[in-house]
C-alpha cells in the first residue's frame, strides 16, 4: 500500500508540474510493487505520489509510463576511456596485467577534446541503460608527457561537461595516483596520472569547479599508486569536505602480496591505518579479502562497489559479498571498464557469482540487488537524496518495458525478480533524470548514441601507437 505520509494528495501548485502515471512502481526495499501510481514532479523533485484512482483528473492527463518504474540507477565506478577497448582485448591468453597494456595505450592518446567526445557517448550509453548518476574514477589529469594543462583540471572539466550533455549527474572522484607501483616511479604513460605528491594533488583538486549536476569526491587509486603518508593526506581532504572517498582495494592477489611485503599488512589494513575507512569510503572490487579485512570494512560501515562484468572479464575473482553484507558493509555497483554497460546485469551477477562460489541460492534477493543499483549507489557517490521514489527525492524515474522477449509473461507479483534476474539495459524504455526526460521510447532525446560511440571510439583507437 502507498504510504499516505509520503503519498500526499496536496494540491498541484501550478502547471509547470509534470505528472507520470506508472503501470507499476517500485517504491521501497521489499519486492512488492504498487499498481497504477501517479508521480508528480516539480522541477527536479518529486512532490507527490498517489494512487491514480485517488485523482482521476490528474491521472488522465499524466504521461503514461508502461512497464515497471524504478528509481534511477547509479553507476558508482566508471573509467569512461575504457569504453574504447571493449571487445579489443579478448584474444589470446592473458591476465589483468596484459589487459592493462591495452588500456594504457588508450590512456596515452586522449586530450580534453577527444576525452569529452568519448565520455559524452559513453555516458549517453549509460543513460540508455537507466543510469542517472555516475561516479567517474578519474586519473587522466595531465598532458601525455605529464605536463599540466594551462587549466590543471581540463580533463576533469571535459568529463563534467560530458555528463551534462548526456543528461547525467556526475561525481568526479578525482584520484591521487603518484607511483607506478610500491616504491616505483611512474612510467611514461603513468606520468600524466601523477601530481608529484599528495599536497599538489589536493591543491589541484581544490580548484575543480562544481555544478548543479556535478560534485567532487576523492579517490586513492590503490596501495600500488599511493603511499601511506599520501593516503592520509587524501583521506583528510575528503573528511574535511565531507565528501566521498573511493579506492581500488585488493583487486588482484599480486596487489595484496606487494602490500604485505612492503607494509606487513593487507591493503584494507593500510587504509585503516591511514584513517580512510568510514561510512563515506567505498572499496572498489574488494575481491581478495581476509576475514579481518571484511570485519574492518563492516565495522566502519563502508560501501563495497562490485563490478562483476569487469571482474569476470579481467579474471579478478569473486568478492565475498555475503560476508561483507553480514559484517555491516553495504554493496553498490559499477560497470568499471564498460565491458558492458548494464546495471541490471551487474546486480544479478552479484547473486549469481555468490551462487557459484557458495553453492547456495538466494543470498541476495532482488530487492537488495535493486537497492544496490539505486539508493545505496547514489549515497556512495554523494547523492543521498536520489535513488528513491519518494516525496522530496530527486526525480529520477526509469521505466523498464515488460513486453520484450526477456520479460514477456512476467507476473505482477514477481516483477522485481523478473526485471533484476532477466531484464537488460535494452528493456529500459523511458528515463527521467533530475526531472528531465533523457530517454524516450528507448532512444536518447538529444544524442544518436550508436553513431556517437562509433565516431568517438574509432577516433580514439586510430590515435594509438602501432602495436
Amino acid at each position: 500500500m502507498l504510504d499516505r505520509d509520503t503519498a500526499s494528495l496536496r494540491p498541484v501548485p501550478d502547471r509547470s508540474l509534470t505528472s507520470y502515471r506508472c503501470d507499476f512502481a517500485w517504491l521501497g526495499t521489499s519486492t512488492e510493487v504498487e499498481r497504477d501510481v501517479l508521480i508528480d514532479v516539480d522541477g527536479e523533485r518529486i512532490i507527490r505520489i498517489a494512487a491514480a484512482t485517488a485523482d482521476r483528473q490528474a491521472a488522465d492527463a499524466a504521461l503514461a509510463l508502461h512497464g515497471l518504474t524504478i528509481p534511477g540507477m547509479a553507476n558508482c565506478h566508471s573509467h569512461a576511456f575504457h569504453r574504447a577497448i571493449r571487445g579489443r582485448t579478448q584474444r589470446g591468453v592473458g591476465s589483468f596485467w596484459t589487459w592493462r597494456e591495452a588500456m594504457y595505450e588508450v590512456a596515452a592518446t586522449l586530450d580534453p577534446d577527444s576525452y569529452h567526445d568519448l565520455a559524452t557517448a559513453t555516458y549517453a550509453e549509460m543513460a540508455l541503460a537507466g543510469i542517472t548518476a555516475v561516479g567517474e574514477f578519474h586519473y587522466l589529469h595531465h598532458q601525455r608527457d605529464g605536463t599540466p594543462y594551462a587549466d590543471g583540471n581540463a580533463m576533469g572539466a571535459a568529463l563534467v561537461d560530458a555528463a551534462r550533455e548526456a543528461g547525467l549527474r556526475i561525481t568526479l572522484l578525482d584520484a591521487c595516483y603518484l607511483h607506478g607501483g610500491i616504491g616505483v616511479r611512474p612510467d611514461a604513460t603513468q606520468r600524466r596520472f601523477s601530481d608529484g605528491d599528495a599536497h599538489r594533488w589536493a591543491e589541484r583538486a581544490d580548484g575543480i569547479a562544481t555544478a548543479r549536476h556535478a560534485k567532487v569526491g576523492a579517490a586513492i587509486h590503490s596501495v600500488r599508486a599511493v603511499d601511506p603518508d599520501s593516503m592520509a593526506v587524501v583521506a583528510e581532504w575528503a573528511h574535511a569536505r565531507e565528501t566521498s572517498l573511493h579506492a581500488h582495494v585488493s583487486e588482484q592477489p599480486a596487489e595484496n602480496e606487494a602490500c604485505l611485503a612492503a607494509h606487513d599488512c593487507t591493503p584494507v589494513e593500510l587504509f585503516h591505518r591511514s584513517a580512510a575507512l568510514d561510512e563515506r569510503f567505498t572499496a572498489v572490487h574488494a575481491t581478495h579479502l581476509t576475514d579481518g579485512d571484511v570485519a574492518l570494512l563492516g565495522a566502519a560501515s563502508c560501501t563495497c562497489c562490485c563490478c562483476p562484468t569487469t571482474e569476470r572479464d579481467l579474471a579478478d575473482g569473486i568478492a565475498p559479498t555475503r560476508s561483507l553484507r553480514d559484517a555491516g558493509a553495504r554493496l553498490s555497483l559499477g560497470s568499471d571498464s564498460h565491458a558492458v554497460i548494464d546495471l541490471l546485469e551487474e546486480a544479478r551477477a552479484v547473486e549469481l557469482d555468490e551462487r557459484l562460489a557458495s553453492g547456495q541460492r538466494g543470498t541476495h534477493d532482488a530487492a537488495a540487488l535493486l537497492a544496490a543499483a539505486t539508493h545505496v549507489g547514489h549515497a556512495s557517490i554523494g547523492w543521498p537524496d536520489a535513488g528513491r521514489i519518494e516525496v522530496g527525492a530527486v526525480a529520477d524515474l526509469v521505466t523498464v518495458r515488460l513486453d520484450s522477449v526477456r520479460l514477456a509473461g512476467a507476473s505482477a507479483d514477481h516483477l522485481v525478480e523478473h526485471v533484476v534476474f532477466a531484464g537488460t539495459a535494452a528493456d529500459v524504455d523511458h528515463v527521467v533524470a533530475g526531472g528531465r526526460v533523457v530517454v524516450r521510447d528507448g532512444r536518447h532525446v538529444t544524442i544518436d548514441v550508436p553513431a556517437s560511440l562509433a565516431r568517438s571510439v574509432t577516433a580514439t583507437i586510430d590515435l594509438r601507437s602501432p602495436r
